[in-house]
């Protein structure tokens, strides 16, 4: 899929060819950018900045919008929160500039750059507050005509979708996907025309999938996550690898997970073994430093599959490949610390740890777990998202317990394990998630037994 980055990347490389105007590589064409490496797209960036800047530029509030978009990507790539800030700035500084000329189509493009960039924040970093920021604007740039509105509409349903994914029941979820119906029509009919909004139609599919498969999920509904993947498949339909090859390779990885997800609620081993072994293959052909924030998630996707396969057929062996795919993640994520990603690698590892310790009767790797589960406490950005602290403090409950099971002897475990459980509990039951409740209480309900004992 990415051999056209790679022969671009020969024949352009750092010194660029001889004569050609540096106003960059895609000529304005945001469709062209997934052809670009990041080193190659933050040059583009940069060169889309002084095109900007150049005295004498007729269109200056075009240029900084079609840099805005650049930047954006940079950030999606990179999970570079600079990059990201300079995408929403510049955005903004071109709405402007679109409204001192009156220009009202200009400036409501301009103002859904900045609402895309505070939503692609909010994914990036769990920030809530961008989300509300986002929702906001887009409700400005709706006011508008043409692609503005459309893509305005998307992002309202988008988000008014994301509500109903934490506690919504299966009808509200069948609701809320319905409403991107009528956007996603007309994505489509103006996707014929422009290609940007068709890798926008293809994102929106994508986006309504996960709140398919989050929902079904949560509700151990197999049929909201069917319908994920049949909007996945849709999605893909209208896209070409050769051309489209990073948004491709993402709606690949998800469609992959929900495979996945849908095998361990039906528990269909088969199924999960054939998701992982199409997440490695896709891997196989992925550059990383095309888009190494993709290349994370892939590896991600590709652990957690693999811990899915640990889980179904009791495997040590599965469980060491997984952490070995989440230490290649993390290696990738090094440089974004506040990235929500981050967590989920980081909080994953250390279960899988913990279940290798639980299958060998290893304390070193029992040790390595409970170090990587109080790194996260510490450290990690679930001060933001108090039910994935609560979550970690489960998995660090559940460490004590192990270590309580293989030794025999208790240095302080069963109350440490206690103190974790019961705080657990607390938050679920504030957050009023009855079956992570469930887990935290028979968790503490063993440890009083074993006091009892």
């Amino acid at each position: 899929m990415f051999e056209f980055g790679r022969e671009l990347k020969r024949l352009f490389g750092a010194d660029g060819v001889p004569g050609l105007k540096r106003d960059g590589l895609t000529g304005g064409d945001a469709a062209l950018l997934e052809l670009l490496d990041l080193k190659m797209l933050i040059a583009e960036a940069r060169a889309a900045d002084v095109a900007s800047g150049r005295i004498g530029e007729k269109d200056k509030a075009a240029r900084e919008l079609q840099a805005a978009g650049v930047w954006r990507e940079v950030a999606r790539r990179s999970g570079d929160v600079v990059a990201l800030r300079k995408a929403a700035a510049t955005a903004e500084s071109a709405a402007a500039k679109f409204e001192a000329d009156r220009r009202a189509q200009g400036w409501a493009r301009a103002r859904v750059e900045q609402a895309r960039c505070a939503m692609l924040g909010a994914e990036l970093f769990g920030d809530d507050g961008l989300g509300a920021a986002a929702e906001v604007t887009l409700k400005d740039a709706r006011r508008g005509q043409g692609s503005a509105a459309i893509l305005a509409a998307a992002g309202l349903v988008t988000l008014s979708a994301r509500k109903v994914l934490a506690q919504g029941q299966a009808e509200d979820v069948r609701a809320a996907a319905r409403t991107f119906d009528e956007p996603l029509a007309a994505l489509d009919a103006a996707g014929r025309r422009e290609n940007a909004l068709k890798i926008a139609a293809a994102e929106t599919r994508a986006a309504r999938a996960d709140i398919l498969a989050g929902a079904g999920q949560r509700l151990k509904d197999a049929s909201l996550i069917r319908a994920a993947i049949a909007d996945l498949d849709a999605a893909t339909s209208h896209l070409d690898p050769t051309y489209e090859p990073i948004v491709w390779s993402r709606i690949d990885g998800q469609r992959a997970g929900c495979h996945v997800a849908l095998g361990e609620m039906l528990g269909d081993v088969g199924m999960i073994a054939d998701a992982v072994s199409a997440l490695a293959d896709a891997l196989e052909g992925q550059p990383r430093d095309h888009s190494p924030l993709d290349w994370a998630r892939s590896q991600t996707a590709l652990a957690l599959g693999l811990q899915s396969l640990g889980e179904t057929g009791m495997s040590e062996q599965a469980f060491e490949k997984a952490v070995t795919c989440f230490d290649r993640a993390a290696l990738a994520l090094k440089r974004a610390p506040g990235l929500a990603l981050r967590a989920v690698v980081a909080s994953n590892r250390a279960i899988c740890l913990a279940r290798c310790a639980e299958l060998t009767g290893d304390l070193a790797v029992l040790d390595a777990a409970e170090v990587a589960f109080k790194g996260e406490l510490s450290t990690g950005p679930h001060h933001r998202d108090p039910v994935a602290w609560a979550l970690i403090q489960v998995h660090l409950g559940r460490v004590y317990e192990t270590r309580l099971e293989i030794t025999g002897r208790d240095k302080g475990e069963r109350a440490a394990a206690a103190v974790a459980f019961d705080a657990a509990l607390e938050v679920f039951s504030d957050e009023g998630l009855r079956s992570l409740a469930d887990i935290a209480a028979q968790g503490l309900a063993r440890m009083r037994a074993l006091s009892l004992a």
